[in-house]
């Protein structure tokens, strides 16, 4: 339960109590260690500990953190990726700190909606953003991964925040998800992931990739966000979905509406034909 004082809390006070807390993972993480250990042995590598963490956000934000501290002592570059922080630190550290993270409730459902959004949206920028032939889709797809932590954390730690936010849209109070979160809150939770980042010093590149502004790669990480979103809370009939995929294709213009609808998972033909056809009316209307 929040206490009197925490009711009156505002963004600065919840990303102070939220970035001191330990953070936990998911229970699958550390059965998934264990089972790769068990099959691979000494031939476990970097590349699978990277993939593990790649789809867990508090692992990978966890990683992150206690590179960038190892790299404030010998000045390295800076980590963006869930395999260059495994490299940083090593298989022996990230076996240790795994196995020492407690292990998130998985009894929370609001908790479990919002991880499982968080690693459908890193997914998606992987594939969109390979398309695209980007630098590091990795980059992107981290970015996607840790965009919805201030929530995560709120979640975790505060849940009647999240829970308020949701009744109030729900009830169509607040029509809009982050509309809610203001009417309740008093803030956005992006900005709370924001406000996070900076304490934690996590390095700009990501942080620019979350806020979702300045380039294209930024918006291309937004946007796998907000489309993990509307598919996770309206399914295949969002009527956010088509305007998603026409932002992709200006996004990726050699890619076709068809690949970057079948890139959503969980649709069949018939629902991935109707969202190609609203899009490519968002997109002829765009050119008129």
């Amino acid at each position: 339960m929040l206490n009197e004082n925490q009711k009156h809390w505002g963004v600065d006070q919840w990303a102070a109590f939220l970035s001191a807390r330990a953070l936990p993972c998911m229970p699958r993480s550390k059965l998934r260690l264990l089972e790769l250990e068990t099959e691979l042995g000494d031939s476990l590598s970097a590349h699978d500990l990277a993939s593990l963490a790649g789809a867990d956000p508090f692992l990978c934000l966890h990683l992150l953190r206690e590179a960038e501290s190892h790299r404030a002592q010998r000045l390295g570059h800076e980590t963006s990726t869930p395999l260059g922080a495994v490299m940083q630190l090593g298989t022996d550290t990230f076996h240790k700190l795994l196995l020492e993270s407690p292990a998130t409730d998985e009894s929370n459902h609001g908790l479990a909606e919002c991880e499982a959004r968080s690693h459908l949206a890193s997914r998606l920028a992987l594939r969109w953003g390979a398309q695209r032939a980007d630098v590091s889709p990795d980059e992107i797809a981290m970015a996607a991964l840790l965009a919805e932590i201030g929530e995560l954390l709120l979640w975790s730690f505060a849940p009647e925040l999240p829970l308020n936010a949701l009744a109030a849209q729900e009830s169509g109070h607040s029509p809009r998800s982050v509309q809610a979160q203001v009417d309740t809150c008093g803030f956005r939770f992006k900005d709370l992931t924001l406000k996070c980042a900076t304490i934690w010093h996590l390095p700009p590149l990501l942080t620019q990739l979350i806020r979702g502004i300045d380039n294209t790669r930024s918006s291309l990480s937004r946007l796998c966000v907000d489309t993990a979103r509307h598919l996770s809370t309206g399914g295949a009939n969002d009527p956010a979905l088509p305007s998603d995929i026409a932002d992709a294709k200006h996004i990726i213009p050699g890619a076709s509406l068809e690949w970057l609808t079948e890139q959503l998972p969980g649709l069949n033909e018939e629902e991935i034909a109707h969202i190609v056809l609203k899009a490519g009316e968002l997109v002829d209307s765009a050119h008129h």
